[in-house]
């Protein structure tokens, strides 16, 4: 095969001119490497990635780097370090390696979150943010109602399982889809929608196979070949695509330039508005789709996730569970429902969400970042097109920045009083930082608060009949999702009895 062998000849003579390149310089140490296969041989492990760069930290210190194939990456485990490459040179490593899974994903680099760092990312980030800020600040249809409203109804559908056991994943991804939705689109959708579970298949398999280090993002000539990883997330991108397609070209026939009422009608004012600039990047229905699609993905897995990680937490510690129901009796009760405000007062059930998304990040890894520039790392050289890994895992496991961080301790996140919120650690970061921080992440936040606050007001949280309690070892990927579980949520007896109360007034 000839044009193996060319890309094989190539792959080698990058690997010498890197080589040659590093003399002189300092550089993280490196695992051992091979040309062409690079550091591959030498990274067998049945541990997850975040796990095995955790424990690699051991033998190469905080920083290190190996060969990814041809792909030279640096691995960054500790929180000084991480801290330079997110805020103090955020801009130097602000871009995203080009991998074959996320150009399918993105529509080779559209959107914002797979997007090369530039003018065009930036445009797209700030017509979202304006789009969050007009969520924020007007009183009709503001997130906190929209969150309210999905609290509600996802409420409905546990209090519709009776006690039995039930796994609550499409629930609460309906919950989180439907406030994404409705800032995308000003519509939402109905459980019994076929477009759910459609999207929950969906959404896994692009979970599981995007921003993997998988062959194909390693070696791109292997998609010559045939596989099923890759034919199955094209099905599932061209699935997702069509859906949102359908959501697109609904709201365009209502669209009214002069009425900017969601984050697609932004986007067709935008591009609109800069049809006849031509120094302004450019906006296409392909761009738009990308970046409605980012958000989608972005802000629906990570949010239905995190709530399902909190009720396995309070299964297997239902001591936590209790004191937070004690504290929602003494501070709410059950004549009214939780609303955002109210984190000033259930600092439990806030602590012990953050101590969650410290126990158990949202992305790991976050999403890989990229040097736009030769630049550095503490005292080393990092070369331009490096890959960075930031080791959140590592960071927020780290014994001498967290008080026996294996345990679950919500009240690690309290002063010694239990009367005010705190951050124990500088190393708390769970939605990244930088440049590149989570853009939903205050919508994050006020999800997982009202959701958790809703459903503990009025549920008794229960191991499912079978015993067994969920598994705490998540699955790796983009998104570090549980594996799926049962749980039985039975109405309180206190909320039962104010219903009954309310309803004979």
């Amino acid at each position: 095969m000839w044009w193996f062998l060319i890309i094989s000849l190539l792959t080698l003579l990058y690997y010498i001119w890197q080589k040659l390149g590093s003399l002189g310089k300092k550089y993280p140490l490196c695992l051992p490497h091979l040309p062409i296969l690079g550091s591959l041989p030498y990274m067998n492990s049945s541990d997850q990635a975040h796990i095995y760069f955790t424990k690699l930290q051991e033998k190469y210190g905080h920083i290190y780097a190996f060969w990814l194939g041809p792909w030279y990456a640096v691995v960054v485990n500790q929180f000084s370090l991480a801290k330079e490459v997110l805020l103090k040179k955020g801009k130097d490593f602000a871009s995203r390696p080009r991998m074959v899974s996320t150009d399918i994903l993105s529509g080779s680099g559209k959107g914002i979150a797979f997007s090369e760092y530039g003018p065009q990312w930036r445009m797209y980030r700030k017509l979202v943010q304006s789009t969050f800020s007009l969520f924020k600040d007007r009183s009709s249809q503001n997130f906190e109602k929209i969150i309210c409203q999905e609290a509600n109804f996802l409420c409905k559908a546990l209090s519709s399982t009776q006690g039995q056991s039930v796994d609550p994943a499409l629930d609460c991804f309906l919950a989180s889809a439907n406030v994404i939705c409705q800032f995308c689109f000003s519509s939402s959708w109905k459980r019994k929608d076929k477009d759910i579970e459609v999207m929950m298949h969906f959404n896994d398999v692009i979970i599981q196979s995007v921003a993997r280090d998988s062959l194909i993002d390693i070696f791109p000539w292997i998609q010559l070949f045939p596989n099923k990883e890759l034919t199955q997330l094209k099905e599932s991108v061209k699935l997702r695509n069509k859906m949102m397609e359908e959501k697109i070209k609904i709201q365009k026939e209502k669209f009214n330039i002069d009425s900017v009422n969601n984050l697609l009608d932004a986007l067709l004012k935008a591009k609109i508005n800069n049809s006849h600039l031509t120094q302004e990047p450019e906006i296409t229905d392909e761009h738009i789709l990308m970046t409605v699609s980012d958000i989608f993905g972005a802000g629906v897995e990570t949010t239905s996730s995190v709530v399902k990680w909190c009720i396995a937490y309070l299964l297997h510690y239902p001591q936590v569970k209790e004191k937070i129901q004690e504290e929602i009796d003494q501070k709410i009760g059950f004549t009214r429902t939780p609303v955002l405000s109210d984190r000033n007062q259930l600092l439990l059930l806030e602590s012990t969400i953050r101590e969650v998304l410290r126990i158990r990040p949202v992305a790991p890894l976050l999403i890989p970042h990229l040097a736009c520039t030769d630049s550095s790392i503490g005292e080393y050289t990092i070369p331009k097109g490096t890959r960075i890994y930031i080791n959140l895992w590592s960071i927020h496991h780290d014994p001498e920045e967290w008080d026996e961080p294996e345990k679950f301790k919500p009240e690690r996140f309290l002063d010694k009083n239990k009367e005010q919120l705190i951050t124990p650690s500088a190393s708390y970061f769970p939605f990244g930082c930088g440049p590149r921080t989570c853009i939903g992440e205050f919508l994050a936040r006020a999800e997982l608060f009202l959701f958790m606050a809703w459903i503990l007001q009025r549920f008794d949280l229960e191991v499912a009949d079978d015993g067994e309690l969920p598994s705490l070892e998540g699955e790796f990927g983009v998104v570090y999702q549980i594996i799926p579980f049962k749980a039985k949520f039975k109405q309180r007896k206190g909320w039962r009895e104010a219903q009954l109360s309310a309803s004979s007034q």
